[in-house]
Parts: structure tokens; sequence; C-alpha cells
């Protein structure tokens, strides 16, 4: 392609030149020529170089000057305008005019302007790199960017950490070969040589290529992003503060949820130091100055792995400080910036130090958790591998963090001691874990909801009545909370007083019903819709070998057999205590000797899954199995609770055992007498022979006073027939049975009186006596200490 043929959209490549002696004829053309102005060789040698020119009639008095633009006439006739430059030789006779179409001339010297804007300028990064990715020119040589100086010839491996290098040498690489530019793409960089830093770039790249499109390296523009990239970084590490920490109530997971925020964006080690006080729920103590500040490391992260054995570890108590000005920095709640070199000036005790400043610690930065007034502990971080140091931005980032955080530790604190108190006033309404009588082991447990996270009105209770009978209790009150367990209380004290009187435990759930209706009453109106209860009431009759009971919505009790077979006790469960107007039914069921009755509430069964069938059967097969190693009844209850430690539940969980045994053949007498006066003798005699087969004759004349007067009353007021029974046991039960249910009841006689003075007398020579009712009739029972 020519120069005319540039005139129409062409773009010319070469340089023409041209030799001319000092007439002004042309003695030289080049072939660059000969394409320039489509002229050949043979035409243009000898003649005027001037004849060339459009106008030649424009050509100044005194010549053309050494440079400049001129108009040339091309051999087709049409005109391409040049730029040209007049060289001397050292030939003075001859002269070398070097020519080159305007728009070439033009093209190159925006080229070089372009280039010497982008070397001269500091606010835009400049590389050019060769195909090695070298750098071939650059306006950083001199260290015009933050970071270290990018000298000519250097590589990417040689200013930057290998991995860093690594990743923009790859993006170069894909430019230089496939020639797709790269625009704005976020680069962070570590310096591997002083100054050490961080930086994020904004880098943008081209493929530079020579006259024939083959590639000759790239050609790299950047910015500093560095300050947008920290302020977005600060902000998301805000952001990620707000939503992650505080967010539960433990203590603990807060101050591991303060490290792990903290690491590894803004340190690279960091721990959280509290109160000894504030791990129990307590108010720490105000103190000023250096000394034992009682504090202990709670949380601890490295960003390089495990927790280093040299340092402080989790849950060690934190040495005293000295009287530093750091310290009461801290104490006031400021926060505090200090090298390791000022820190190994202050504490100075070598084992000290070993605990609190890790190996290649050079920044650290500490902030107190200071929230309503009290100092909580404090969080402290450093920087290892990172080679900057903490500065004041940092310091307003982590003042923020902390008193976020302060917060969130004290809400936990502050709960710790509430739920504190909740659980110990619910486990000191709950009886003993264990009670064991001569024919029956009772053991329970109880677990809060969510590990401890929640109290709640679930309950158990083994209450033992006369004639070695034992009443068993499970319930479970809506709701969790302190009202919760107030109510469980309630109800519990009305359990134990209905038990004492001996009520039949459908009776016994008739009356615990309107109870709790009454509750609902007294409660405020938005929550008496939440004031119930579920509650399961079986009596034990060791004498008969059987049980007796009743549910008030509550889940069946699990019957182990000694033979290995475990199922639900099948039974017709009443209405939830509180919805009253239904009845409840009871059911008797043999209980062998060696079988077990486990009773639990729901809670126990969510921790096994959400099917309450499947849950259930989980349940019995972890029953049979216990049961079949011959575990005792605390062991069982245990089992069955930890059986379930792998699924949490949102609800507290009771459960109760029970491992029945026989008495003894030859430790019941019974006997049977008419309505006849006489029978009051035999009576007698009969009860002093059987305690003298037993070797008791010391208790026959209490026992023959005790037995004539029942046996009397019975005869004359309520008519036959009458039975007798003893049993023996640590203590001797007496009972009498009539079929009168006329409540008796103990008077004091006057002077002048008869009778009256037999209930008297019965219960100033027995332990206690009492009275309960069958379906016909009643039992009036006494029961004696044993005479050795």
């Amino acid at each position: 392609m020519n120069a005319c043929d540039a005139a129409d959209g062409g773009s010319p490549s070469q340089v023409a030149s041209a030799l001319v002696d000092r007439r002004g004829a042309v003695v030289g053309w080049s072939r660059a020529a000969e394409r320039l102005v489509q002229r050949p060789a043979a035409e243009i040698l000898g003649r005027s170089v001037l004849r060339l020119l459009a106008d030649p009639d424009a050509v100044p008095a005194g010549g053309l000057p050494d440079s400049g633009t001129a108009r040339l006439r091309c051999g087709s006739g049409k005109i391409v305008t040049v730029r040209y430059r007049v060289d001397g030789l050292q030939n003075p006779s001859l002269s070398l005019i070097l020519a080159v179409a305007a728009g070439q001339a033009s093209e190159s010297e925006w080229d070089a302007a372009l280039s010497r804007a982008l070397l001269a300028q500091h606010r835009v990064g400049f590389v050019l790199r060769d195909t090695d990715l070298a750098v071939v020119r650059t306006n950083l040589a001199r260290g015009a960017f933050a970071g270290p100086p990018l000298p000519v010839g250097s590589r990417l491996s040689d200013v930057m950490q290998a991995a860093d290098a690594a990743g923009v040498e790859a993006r170069l690489r894909g430019v230089l070969e496939t020639g797709v530019p790269l625009a704005a793409s976020e680069q962070r960089v570590r310096s591997a040589r002083p100054p050490y830093g961080e930086w994020s770039l904004s880098v943008s790249a081209v493929r530079t290529e020579d006259a024939r499109g083959r590639p000759t390296g790239v050609a790299v523009l950047f910015t500093d992003a560095t300050e947008h990239w920290q302020a977005e970084r600060r902000r998301e590490l805000r952001h990620r503060a707000s939503a992650g920490i505080g967010g539960t109530l433990d203590i603990n997971r807060t101050a591991q949820e303060i490290v792990d925020t903290l690491v590894p964006d803004f340190a690279d080690l960091a721990w959280v130091d509290l109160a000894d006080a504030v791990s129990t729920g307590d108010e720490p103590p105000k103190t000023f100055g250096g000394g034992d500040l009682h504090l202990r490391r709670t949380a601890a992260r490295s960003a390089g792995g495990p927790w280093p054995p040299g340092l402080l570890q989790p849950g060690a108590p934190v040495p005293a400080f000295p009287d530093l000005p750091m310290v009461r920095e801290l104490q006031d709640g400021r926060t505090i910036v200090v090298d390791r070199k000022a820190l190994e000036q202050g504490l100075r005790d070598p084992a000290h130090l070993r605990l609190a400043v890790p190996e290649v610690g050079h920044s650290m930065i500490a902030a107190p958790l200071f929230a309503r007034g009290l100092v909580l502990g404090l969080v402290a971080a450093w920087r290892t591998g990172r080679p900057e140091p903490f500065d004041e931005e940092d310091a307003v980032l982590l003042t923020e963090i902390a008193a976020h955080s302060a917060l969130g530790v004290d809400n936990a604190r502050r709960y710790t001691r509430e739920h504190r108190a909740a659980v110990t006033l619910q486990r000191r309404l709950l009886p003993q874990a264990v009670t064991s009588t001569r024919v029956m082991e009772a053991a329970g447990a109880y677990v809060p909801a969510s590990g401890g996270a929640e109290i709640g009105g679930d309950w158990f209770d083994a209450i033992e009545l006369p004639s070695l009978r034992t009443a068993l209790v499970v319930g479970d009150v809506t709701g969790h909370g302190l009202h919760a367990t107030a109510t469980m209380g309630r109800l519990r004290t009305a359990v134990q007083t209905l038990a004492d009187l001996e009520l039949a435990p459908d009776e016994l759930l008739t009356h615990l019903d309107d109870l709790v209706s009454r509750l609902a009453v007294e409660t405020e109106p938005v929550q008496r819709d939440v004031v119930g209860a579920t509650c399961l009431v079986a009596v034990h009759d060791p004498v008969a070998g059987r049980c007796t009971m009743a549910a008030a919505g509550h889940p069946p009790p699990l019957l182990a057999l000694p033979n290995g077979g475990v199922a639900p006790v099948t039974m017709q469960p009443g209405p939830p205590l509180g919805v009253g107007g239904l009845p409840f039914e009871a059911t008797t069921i043999d209980v062998p000797s060696n079988s077990v009755l486990a009773l639990y509430t729901d809670g126990l069964l969510q921790r096994y899954g959400t099917d309450i069938d499947a849950s259930t059967r989980e349940l019995a097969e972890l029953l049979a199995r216990t049961h079949s190693l011959g575990e005792d009844a605390a062991a069982i209850a245990q089992t069955l609770m930890v059986g379930s430690a792998a699924r949490p539940s949102r609800d507290d969980a009771a459960v109760l055992v029970a491992r029945f045994s026989a008495l003894e053949t030859d430790s019941v007498a019974e006997w049977e007498f008419p309505a006849d006066p006489r029978a009051v003798a035999s009576a007698r005699e009969a009860a002093t022979d059987k305690l003298a087969e037993w070797g008791l004759e010391a208790n026959a004349f209490v026992t023959e006073l005790i037995v004539s007067e029942l046996v009397t009353n019975a005869v004359r007021y309520a008519g036959g027939p009458v039975g007798l029974r003893l049993i023996r046991d640590e203590v001797l039960f007496c009972e009498v049975t009539d079929p009168s249910n006329t409540q008796p009841r103990m008077r004091r006689a006057r002077t002048g009186d008869e009778g009256g003075r037999g209930l008297f007398l019965v219960a100033q020579l027995s332990r206690r006596w009492g009275s309960r009712y069958g379906q016909t009739g009643k039992t009036i029972w006494v029961e004696q200490e044993l005479l050795v």
C-alpha cells in the first residue's frame, strides 16, 4: 500500500528517504520513496526535488525549511501530505531528506506523547512487560507507589509473595496468549521485600503487538484500591460482628464467636479473657491497677491451626499483671495498641511473656469488654504472619466490635445468673434421685431443654405410703421458665398431699384437675390458655403384687418383665389437667418380682426423634437391653436419659424407673372375722400367735391393744366381715378392714365419757396411723416400731 492509497483510507508503514545535492537535484531515491509518491527512481533522479511539490510557486524565497509538512503530487496525480526532516551528512554536498505520510507521523507523535504521559504520572501505575513478563518500562521504578520499587528487568516473583505472584502471572499470561484484555480485575498482593504490606489493586492489561501482529508483551495499568478495600473489609467485619456475636445466651460460645470473627480477617491470633465471676453469672469486681485481676482464658483462635502450646491455654487463669499504664487504660475502657518491644519492656517477667507473646508476634491490640459500667474482661489480638502493624483505624474498629461483644457477653452473664437461680429452684423442688424400700428401688433423672438452655416444669416423685405401698408420679407442666417451675412446685406439693390421703390414682387426678383449673383462674388472662399439665400416677402394692395407675394426657409407662419382654402399658389416658369435665380411668397390672416400670415425660421421647411411635420403640429396646444386664434403677434411668443425648430437644425431660421386689411369703399374715363381739378375742389371739412366730413378742402387748380396739370398733359400727392383716418389715403394720365408708376420727373424751378413747389410745401407742378407702369399705392402718 502507498501513501496515495492511504489518502483513500490506507496506512503506510515505512519512512521514505532521498539524497539531494547542493543544487536540489535528487541523487538518491529509496524504494519507500517510490511507494510513497508512486514515482520510480528513473523518473526522479537528476531532477529538482521541488518538482515533486504540488504547489511549487508556494515555496518561500529562502527555500523549504529543514522540517515541516509538504504536499506532494503522486504519479497518479493525487496529492499526499507528508511530514519531513532534512539531516546533514558528513559529505557537505549532500543532504538526507526523511519523510513519512502526515497521518503516520501524527500517530507516532501520539504514541510518544501517550508513553511520556503514562510514565510521568504517579496516580495510575503503568508497567510494560515483554513476553517473559519481565519489566521493560514502568513508572514504578523509583517507588512512586506504596510498596517496593519495580526495577526494569524484574519479575513478579521478585517483589511479590510467591502465591500472589503466581496468581497475577497466570492472568497476564492468559492476556499474552489469547489477546483478550483484562479489565479492572481486583488483585490483592503482599510484598516480598521492604516495605512490607498488603495492597489491593485494580488491574487492567492488554497485549502489545508489532507491525505484523506478533505479540511483544503486555501493557499493564492499575490503580491502588487499598484504601477502599480496607474500608470495605472493615465494614464487612463490622457487619459480621453485629450478626455473628451475641446470638446465643451462652457465655463461652459468645466469647468464641468474638475470636472467630477477628481471625483471620483482622488478626492472626486472638483470645478473650473473662473475669471468673462473669462465667458464673455474677458481676465482676471493680479493680484498678495491677495484681491478680481474676481473669481466665475463655476462648482463643489461631489462623495457623491449633492454638500454640506455648501461649496461655483456654481455661487457664491469667497471671497477675504489674501496675502498668496500659493496664489502667484498659480498666478505663480504652483500646491500646502496642508493639512487641513495648510489651516486653512492660511485663519483664520471662514466664509471663512466654504465655502472652507469640513467637513471631510483632503488633498487639487489646480492647476491654465494657458494659453497663463493668469491665467483664478483654479481647486481645496479635499479628504474626501479616507484616503491617495495627493502626488507629484498627483500634477504632476493635473498639466498636468490643462494645457490641460486651453487650452480648453481659446478656449471657445475666441469663446465666437467672438460669442458675431457676435451675437451683427447680432441683430443690425435685425429690432425691433415688428412693429405696424393701420391696422397690426407684430412681429418677431430669435434664433441662437443649442441654441446659431452658428450664421447664417436668418433675418426678416417689412417695412412700403406708403398708410398703409407693406412689410413682411423673408430670409435665405446660411452658418453660420460672412460671412453669413455680407451677410444678405447687402441683408436686398437691400430689404429695393427696397421696398421703391414700386416694386412688384416678381420684387423685380428679382433685389435681380441679387445682389446675383454679390456678388458671388465678393467672393473668393472657396466660390462662397456657396453664396446664399432664401427669401419670401409679400406686404399687407389694402385698398384692400389683400396680394401679391413671394418666392425665400423659404417655403410658413401659413395663419390662423378668422374661425380657418390654411394652407400653395398655391404659386409657384421660384429658390433660385443667381441661375438666372428663373422668380418669384406672388400670391395674401385675408387676412380678424383678420387673421394671419406666415412667417418663414426652420430652424424653422427643430426644429420640420426632416420630413418637418410633421413639417409644427405641426407648423400649434400650430399656430391654439395660434390664437384661441387671442394672439397678439409677443406672437404667441414667442410660435412658443419656441414650438420647445425641438428639437435643427444645423440651426438658424427666424419667422415673422403679424395680420391684417381692415380699417374703411369711412376712404377711391375713385373717377374716365375722361381725361378732367374740371375734375380738379371736383376732387378739391370732395376732399374738403370729408375733410369737415372728419372734416379736415385745410388740405383742401393744399390738393386742391396737387389734382389740380397731376390731371392736369395726364389729360395733361397721359390720362384717372384718379383715385383719399384719405386715412385717423394718416396721410392723397392722391393718383392719371393714365394709363401712365412715371416716374414723380421733376425738378427746371428757372425764365422764365411757367411750371415745380408742383411736386416741391407738395414736399414742403407734408411730403413725391412718385410713384409706377401697372400692368397698375402708382400711385403718397402724404403724409400730419393732421392739427387740
